[in-house]
């Protein structure tokens, strides 16, 4: 067996577990010391059969991190870290039609109970936290203002 077709292979193996982007397939490759030129064979022949393809990864990866809930900018922030670039990784997060104040919303609760905090540290920790997981300042007030009779 030839190395390009060992690289072929593994690259095979490793979409077999999950969607890579061809970023990561290239680093994964490179890791187990495959030549350029062969990484870039395989990969190309991927493509072309589809076996990867960008957008598809993007699609894939944004609906399992709005799952957890995340928001839009970490996903956004972790495709670009995959090599998916802002065009196909935004094409991707209008996608979901996901409601991300909803989303906030369901973090929030999980995390802090439904009560709704009047001590400027608490809200402050709550801001910060769904600060990191990626939502924005309008959905974080959302969900850290938000009572069952509004």
């Amino acid at each position: 067996m030839t190395h390009q077709a060992s690289a072929y292979n593994h690259a095979l193996w490793l979409l077999g577990a999950r969607e890579h982007s061809v970023r990561e397939l290239q680093q994964k490759l490179s890791r187990k010391e495959f030549s350029a030129e062969d990484i870039q064979a395989a990969i190309d022949k991927l493509i072309e059969y589809n076996y990867v393809n960008d957008q598809r990864f993007a699609e894939a990866f944004a609906r399992s991190k709005a799952a957890k809930p995340l928001g839009k900018q970490r996903i956004l922030n972790e495709l670009k870290m995959k090599g998916i670039d802002e065009a196909s990784a935004k094409q991707a997060l209008n996608a979901l039609e996901a409601d991300w104040f909803e989303l906030a919303l369901e973090l929030k609760l999980k995390k802090f109970g439904e009560a709704v905090s009047r001590d400027y540290k608490e809200k402050a920790k709550q801001t910060r936290y769904l600060a990191y997981r990626g939502f924005g300042f309008d959905e974080i007030k959302h969900a850290i203002e938000y009572r069952e009779e509004d």
